[in-house]
């Protein structure tokens, strides 16, 4: 057992491990420890050199926890192109949406010219985890003013036919209809998604405070039936 094993064994919490375990369904209950993110987010950064880079290379983990801290590194990382190639290299062990969504770089908007090429590669991969990630990168990142409609036909041309794909291209749709309204409404109101999706979509933006109570009752006229 490694010195990291030992260590988030030595921070385990029942009560949250009982709490989180059925929020991810996928996950093998007995690789799963109950360590709080906090603590694993810190740790991420307490890593030294020589432990976060041996850490990294050592795939795959043994445990859930593992995974999330392996996410929290790679966060943390500065240099674009390192995230990169660490990022490709971890995402075919990604078996989760929890250690899907962790992965949140702020350095990544510093590059976003060279993050697009990426993730549009990553857009068309069989891997469920680093397609939803690609959708989640734009979620993130391309959103707003950095929003162009080539990103959103990129994501109509996704053809994976996943539970956690179709529930990430709904938040990006609903996301998207909060900050670019008039784009995002257009996609809906054609129908461009699968009804799963679609109605995810509408129900995530009719929750949402940024959709003004005008678009989310318009919104709700729109779901099918």
């Amino acid at each position: 057992m490694t010195d990291i094993q030992k260590y988030l064994l030595s921070q385990a919490d029942q009560k949250y491990r009982d709490f989180t375990l059925p929020l991810i369904p996928n996950v093998d209950e007995k690789t799963f420890i109950g360590v709080r993110l906090p603590i694993l987010k810190k740790y991420a950064k307490e890593l030294d050199n020589k432990d976060r880079e041996e850490f990294s290379n050592s795939l795959p983990h043994q445990y859930h926890e593992e995974n999330i801290l392996h996410a929290f590194i790679l966060s943390n990382i500065k240099d674009y192109s390192e995230f990169v190639k660490r990022v490709d290299a971890f995402l075919p062990f990604v078996t989760n949406w929890s250690v899907c969504d962790t992965i949140c770089n702020k350095h990544l908007y510093k590059h976003l010219d060279s993050l697009i090429k990426e993730v549009y590669v990553w857009l068309k991969s069989k891997e469920i985890y680093r397609v939803r990630y690609a959708v989640k990168c734009l979620m993130n990142y391309y959103l707003g003013d950095e929003f162009k409609e080539e990103h959103l036909l990129k994501v109509e041309e996704v053809k994976l036919d996943d539970y956690y794909v179709k529930m990430m291209v709904a938040w990006y749709l609903a996301t998207g209809l909060a900050k670019n309204y008039d784009s995002f409404i257009k996609a809906i109101e054609e129908k461009r998604f699968d009804k799963i999706t679609h109605n995810k979509a509408i129900q995530k933006a009719v929750e949402s405070y940024r959709v003004s109570e005008e678009h989310k009752i318009y919104l709700k006229s729109l779901k099918l039936k």
